[in-house]
């Protein structure tokens, strides 16, 4: 590849805009299945703080319309592997796997239905953003590693109890309505990506953002970014390459540990 000449006279947007090319050109698009990614995700978040025990979810659209792969109920995140998932359909029937699926997976099909762009949806009850719900604060971006979700995170204040009504699903994609990531006061997060890829990274840097939040604001007042910078870094990170590359490092970091060396067993 014939190397760029005279980079110190380009202006902001040029380097940008080759430094994307670069990536682009460089890096390839995930190897692992939707079983592998799904199952990937859930050990992946629960090595980074995601851990509630049984609650939570995560789903995966099939190629199917109205079909998606989610984890069994009464499994952890980190007992999800490619071989235990279920292909349910959006009013939760088994179509395949062994178990039932969580109830609550209810309001994923409502979000389905509403964003056909979404492809993967996870909801965490992640401690340090559990811990924010109870204040009724809504997620503040103000660091530049947080910017993934900069203007992109809907709000509910009034918890709106268990989301196992069709009520709730309603509610839930409502308030969810463009953005890809909802924070529930007294109940967690919601992340709905176009890929696993994405909503593996959107999730994790969630719970991080709602840490440093906790931390900076016990320190003294947060100050908010430039709006114009923070939707740049927004552009500039939710990139399909950079999701993919960060997805894969986060996989082999986990799969590193042995506690996850039966994730991508199958069948």
């Amino acid at each position: 590849m014939k190397p760029t000449a005279n980079t110190f006279e380009l202006d902001k947007a040029t380097l940008v805009s080759e430094s994307t090319r670069r990536m682009d050109r460089q890096f390839k698009d995930s190897s692992y299945s939707l079983h592998q990614k799904l199952a990937l995700t859930c050990r992946i978040l629960f090595d980074n703080g995601h851990d509630s025990g049984l609650a939570g979810q995560i789903t995966g659209r099939t190629e199917n319309p109205g079909q998606f792969l989610t984890q069994r109920l009464g499994l952890g995140f980190d007992e999800i592997s490619e071989g235990n998932l279920l292909l349910v359909d959006e009013d939760l029937n088994v179509l395949e796997g062994d178990g039932i699926p969580n109830p609550a997976n209810r309001f994923h099909s409502w979000v389905y239905r509403a964003r056909p762009d979404v492809n993967c949806i996870i909801h965490t009850h992640a401690v340090h953003t559990a811990a924010l719900g109870m204040l009724e604060q809504p997620l503040q971006v103000s660091h530049m590693d947080n910017c993934v979700l900069y203007d992109d995170v809907a709000f509910v204040a009034k918890w709106p109890g268990i989301p196992v009504g069709n009520e709730e699903g309603e509610f839930i994609a409502g308030a969810l309505g463009s953005k890809h990531a909802l924070m529930l006061s007294h109940h967690g997060l919601l992340i709905a990506g176009s890929t696993v890829e994405q909503a593996c990274v959107l999730a994790i840097a969630f719970e991080r953002a709602a840490r440093m939040q906790l931390l900076a604001s016990g320190a003294g007042e947060i100050k908010p970014i430039d709006s114009a910078l923070g939707i740049e870094a927004h552009d500039w990170i939710l990139r399909p390459t950079r999701n993919s590359v960060a997805f894969d490092y986060y996989a082999r970091r986990s799969l590193k540990n042995p506690r996850n060396s039966d994730c991508l067993t199958p069948v």
